[in-house]
This record gives C-alpha cells, sequence and structure tokens, in this order.
C-alpha cells in the first residue's frame, strides 16, 4: 500500500513538471445552455448545466443549442410466441456552440442502450425509462467533454493570438 502511495505521488509530481494541466480545473466554464425541448430535453439540460458547473444566463460567453430528436426504440429479441423480449432505446442530440458571435463547434451525438422488455407494465416501464436515463447521461458525458474540449481550445488560440 505504501509504494502504490509513493508512484501516485512521483507520477503526479511528473506530470505537473512537464506542464500538464488538466481541462476541467481553473478554466471559466461560462457556458449557456439554451432550453431543449422535452421533458428528456429538460434532463439532458439539467445534466449539462451539473457538468459545467451550474446554470448560467444568456449573457454567458457561451452558447450551447442542443436539438433532442426523439427516441428510437427497436426490437432486439423475439421469443418463439413473436413476443419482444428485448428492446433498444437510441438518442440522437445535435448541437452547436457559439462564441463572440460566432459558431466555434457543432456535431451530432448517438447514445443508446438495451433494456428488458417484459410482459408486465410497471416493470417494463421501470425498464425503459432507466435506459432512458442512461442514455441521456451519456450523451451528456459526449456533448459536455466536446464542449469543454472546444472552449478550452478557444480560449487557448484567443490568447495565444493575444500574445503575438
Amino acid at each position: 500500500m505504501f509504494n502504490k502511495k509513493i508512484i501516485v505521488l512521483l507520477g503526479a509530481g511528473l506530470l505537473c513538471g512537464c506542464g500538464f494541466r488538466p481541462m476541467y480545473t481553473d478554466t471559466d466554464t461560462d457556458i449557456y445552455v439554451a432550453p431543449i425541448s422535452g421533458i428528456n430535453g429538460i434532463d439532458l439540460r439539467n445534466s449539462l448545466n451539473a457538468k459545467f458547473g451550474g446554470v448560467r444566463d444568456a449573457t454567458a460567453r457561451y452558447t450551447l443549442t442542443v436539438n433532442l430528436r426523439e427516441p428510437v426504440t427497436q426490437y432486439k429479441a423475439l421469443e418463439t410466441t413473436g413476443d419482444a423480449s428485448w428492446q433498444q432505446i437510441m438518442l440522437t442530440a445535435s448541437y452547436t456552440l457559439t462564441a463572440d458571435g460566432k459558431t466555434i463547434a457543432r456535431g451530432t451525438e448517438t447514445a443508446s442502450e438495451s433494456y428488458s422488455f417484459v410482459r408486465y407494465l410497471v416493470a417494463s416501464n421501470a425498464s425503459y425509462n432507466n435506459a432512458v436515463q442512461n442514455t441521456i447521461q451519456v450523451l451528456s458525458d459526449k456533448i459536455g467533454a466536446r464542449v469543454i474540449t472546444e472552449t478550452y481550445s478557444y480560449e487557448n488560440n484567443i490568447s495565444d493570438t493575444a500574445k503575438k
């Protein structure tokens, strides 16, 4: 146990010495997430706001606009009776990140999750709802990582231009 602590401390010291700086620290994430339509859109917006450190108003430096499509459900397994026993939910979101009146990033992300589909209505609904929430979290992670990367890059490009 003692040796692992020394290795972690040495590794951290070496990383700091090489100029490594994590993107998520000491960076202002002044990002306004515009309202996203639908119940799933509300959940996605809340998750993105949590990733960016809280809700910002429309005067924030960056604006993230997300268009979340309706969930697509596909049957993945059928029993010999023809009843579905396994389904997949897929969500797709397209987004645009703007700063200083111009688009700095644009993209589309898709996430999906499978869930059990049983005859009992309550169990099926719970399984579906969990799959949707997990899929929203994955979309939030994908979009959040891209947006943080783009804002970090944009900030560094501005500071590099100012130094010249």
